[in-house]
């Protein structure tokens, strides 16, 4: 191999390394985002809101997800709005006066397929408080059942199946939030941008040195 193939090999290399970091930088994505999530536009305390609950079909085997079910805060009222290829069904304790639950089924052949996500929609009154949980229950075509009904870990930090939560304010300005990201773990999704982006300008500075030093040799 000649001395001029020989140089223009190296560049191609360090070319290449940079290019894969930069690529992998790019890629990067925090990992706990694939989760059932809750959000609504109103997340104030004992006001009525439209909470939206993004349901992702995480089966590792094809199955579509088939049913949902939401466990609401002994609320006074709620309402689900109409879901093509879907029934809901609310849990009421007449007794009591509440709604416990609702539960979305998928029609015959129907549901979440791989790959997919869908948005369930009711209306309910929010309680009085700092946070709101909702328990939920997700069902496979397989049989399987994942339950996301675990509490934040001590920290903020994210368990493996981690509850929908809102966090509400005390008044119409207050911002609403996935549902089970704490705001240690709202933090995480900026911190990983910022990661991916350290890491793309270092690869373009590895890059920019590689082709430097390709020059300067040449010229000598």
């Amino acid at each position: 191999m000649s001395f001029h193939a020989a140089r223009l090999s190296r560049a191609t290399i360090v070319v290449a390394a940079a290019a894969a970091l930069y690529i992998g930088a790019v890629g990067f994505t925090p990992p706990a985002w694939a989760h059932v999530h809750a959000s609504t536009d109103t997340a104030t305390r004992g006001a009525m809101a439209l909470v939206t609950f993004e349901v992702p079909n995480e089966s590792d085997k094809g199955a579509a997800t088939t049913a949902l079910t939401v466990a609401l805060p002994d609320v006074a009222s709620a309402r689900t709005e109409a879901m093509p290829g879907w029934t809901a069904k609310l849990d009421r304790d007449v007794s009591a006066g509440t709604v416990r639950s609702v539960t979305w089924t998928a029609a015959p052949n129907g549901g979440i397929g791989v790959d997919q996500f869908a948005l369930f929609r009711v209306s309910v009154k929010l309680p009085d408080a700092d946070t709101v949980s909702f328990p939920a229950t997700q069902t496979y075509a397989d049989g399987t059942v994942v339950k996301w009904d675990q509490p934040p870990l001590p920290g903020g930090g994210e368990p493996e199946h981690p509850a929908p939560m809102l966090t509400l304010g005390a008044g119409p300005t207050a911002h609403h939030h996935h549902a089970n990201l704490p705001a240690a773990h709202a933090g995480t999704a900026t911190s990983g941008d910022a990661v991916a982006r350290v890491l793309g300008g270092a690869a373009l500075a590895v890059a920019a040195i590689g082709m430097v030093l390709v020059l300067l040799r040449r010229r000598t």
